[in-house]
């Protein structure tokens, strides 16, 4: 099994996961093979990476960090909630939130349940699930990536709940933006940047009528664009002006927007998303969240193939939990020669011997 570039995947190669709708219908079983009609709907549909059979290992299974089941249900939720609401309108206030409120709820104890129980490194690389919807899968892997930085953090189970919703609806203003908008294809013009900016003061006081949820949620909205050198937006806030739950956010944000394909820019791995979040701390983000969220996530993700320092190259086969950018290998070529006998090769435990660099052409 090999974690590939859907921009990689070459005809005849076999699927080795199941890819589902939003409703839990499989459009693509394991084991189909793959024609070229079907490699460009999932780049279509902005599908990143997907697991194909390798020539080797072809008994790992990737398991996902939240369940196929939670996964259905929880977009189901959200996109029943935005639909909703974009369909009641900003007048009609907060009415659907009463009528999901406690479904709501309900996904984000069992994210957190799920991922309490499940001591595996972080990877929403590659999702099972295609939806068209990108605010849906987005809202969703915030989310997740929020509770888990929380937990690291040692967030009590109310303070994990809460930072879950507030991430859940983090961009709920955006439902009340035109999508030809939200999905230019090419650059912003002032004006547009001014309407997709002001997704964060539309989602604020549309949470902030709703009295169910606590008010740090409505804050999430509005504040998770905000840096702490005062750059971000709408306030221009600082530092200790901004609530913890927004500093979280704004770091799951970035890094899930910028390891998903957009129709303006193509996914990044998450060893590369790390470098840009690296890039903004202590100018923009908090560097106790970044090292929070770098111990949460798989900075190498099973079946990526990668190059080491040594010269020998090979697969990431599993994740050494406390030191997440440093798994295990099953090195499979030395020097340019392939080997007959392929080893596994701690990187947790040779320090000496670091990943190089990430095989992009296969």
């Amino acid at each position: 099994m090999k974690l590939v570039s859907t921009k990689l995947i070459q005809s005849e190669d076999t699927l080795a996961q199941s890819l589902y709708d939003e409703q839990g219908v499989i459009l693509l079983a394991r084991g189909m093979k793959l024609t070229s009609n079907v490699i460009q709907k999932l780049l279509d549909r902005g599908i990143t990476y997907v697991y194909i059979e390798g020539d080797i290992d072809d008994d790992q299974y990737y398991e996902p960090i939240i369940s196929d089941q939670l996964r259905q249900k929880a977009v189901h939720t959200l996109n029943d909630t935005f639909r909703g609401i974009k369909q009641a309108g900003l007048l009609s206030k907060s009415y659907v939130l009463q009528t999901k409120e406690m479904e709501l709820k309900e996904v984000v104890d069992q994210i957190l349940y799920e991922v309490e129980g499940n001591e595996s490194s972080l990877t929403l690389l590659s999702d099972i699930m295609i939806t068209n919807d990108y605010i849906l899968q987005h809202s969703l892997n915030v989310a997740i990536y929020s509770i888990a930085v929380g937990k690291q953090l040692s967030y009590t189970s109310e303070q994990l709940k809460e930072l879950g919703i507030g991430a859940l609806l983090h961009d709920v203003g955006k439902i009340f933006i035109e999508s030809e908008i939200l999905n230019k294809p090419s650059s912003l013009d002032e004006t547009e940047f001014q309407i997709i900016k002001s997704h964060t003061k539309l989602g604020f006081d549309y949470l902030r009528s709703y009295p169910g949820f606590p008010k740090n949620v409505a804050q999430c909205a509005y504040q998770h664009h905000e840096r702490l050198d005062g750059s971000g937006y709408p306030l221009g806030l600082y530092d200790k002006d901004i609530i913890p739950y927004a500093k979280i956010i704004a770091v799951a944000d970035v890094f899930d927007a910028v390891t998903s394909n957009r129709v303006y820019r193509e996914a990044l791995l998450p060893h590369e998303a790390l470098e840009i979040l690296y890039a903004g701390a202590v100018r923009e983000f908090d560097i106790t969240i970044i090292e929070a969220f770098k111990k949460s996530i798989a900075v190498y993700p099973e079946g990526l193939m990668v190059n080491l320092s040594d010269g020998s190259s090979g697969k990431v086969i599993r994740q050494n939990k406390h030191l997440c950018d440093r798994p295990i290998i099953r090195v499979t070529e030395v020097q340019g020669k392939i080997l007959d006998n392929p080893y596994e090769l701690n990187l947790g435990k040779v320090m000496n011997t670091l990943i190089k660099e990430v095989i992009k052409n296969r």
